[in-house]
This record gives C-alpha cells, sequence and structure tokens, in this order.
C-alpha cells in the first residue's frame, strides 16, 4: 500500500512540475517527486527483505545455538589434541635410533 502511495507522490509531483508556472510550486513539485522516488525505493527494499527473510518461528532458539557452538568447541578441542599426539609421535618408517 505504501509503494502506490509514493509512486502516486512520485506521479503528482512530476506532473505538478511539468504543468505549473510559478517557481514555488515548481519547488514543491520537485521536493514531491524525490520524496516520492526515494520513498518508493525504499519501500520496494523493504518489501523484498521480507519475502525472502526467514520467519522468527524457523529459527533456533538461544539455547540450541548455545548447543551447538559447545558441540563445536568441544570438537575442535579433540582435534587439536588427536594433532598434538599424532606430531609428538614418530613415524613408523622413521630412522631415528631407538633410545
Amino acid at each position: 500500500m505504501t509503494r502506490w502511495f509514493m509512486i502516486a507522490i512520485t506521479l503528482l509531483g512530476l506532473i505538478m512540475a511539468m504543468l505549473t508556472r510559478s517557481p514555488g510550486l515548481l519547488g514543491i513539485a520537485l521536493l514531491m517527486t524525490v520524496i516520492g522516488l526515494v520513498g518508493s525505493v525504499f519501500s520496494l527494499a523493504a518489501s523484498r527483505i521480507s519475502a525472502n527473510s526467514r520467519p522468527d518461528v524457523a529459527m533456533l532458539p538461544p539455547e540450541a545455538l548455545r548447543a551447538i557452538r559447545d558441540k563445536a568447541h568441544a570438537n575442535s578441542k579433540a582435534a587439536t589434541q588427536r594433532q598434538k599426539t599424532q606430531a609428538s609421535r614418530p613415524s613408523a618408517g622413521s630412522s631415528a635410533p631407538p633410545v
């Protein structure tokens, strides 16, 4: 609804600017045109964003996000520990003398 209102203001401003002979009315008409254009662009962008956004119901609650974050942190710690143990062990084909 707002989009059509802004487009109407833009068209009305353009028509007024073309038909007037008064400088004051011309200024008001050009101001209406600019405000209508900016409002139209913003209303089109807002409708596009709302059409592509996810509803709040589809989002995970903070508890689930925290659990996922904790699990990822634990997995990264375990991977780091594995890398440290593999790096400290000598490889099977190494030529290092036994101690």
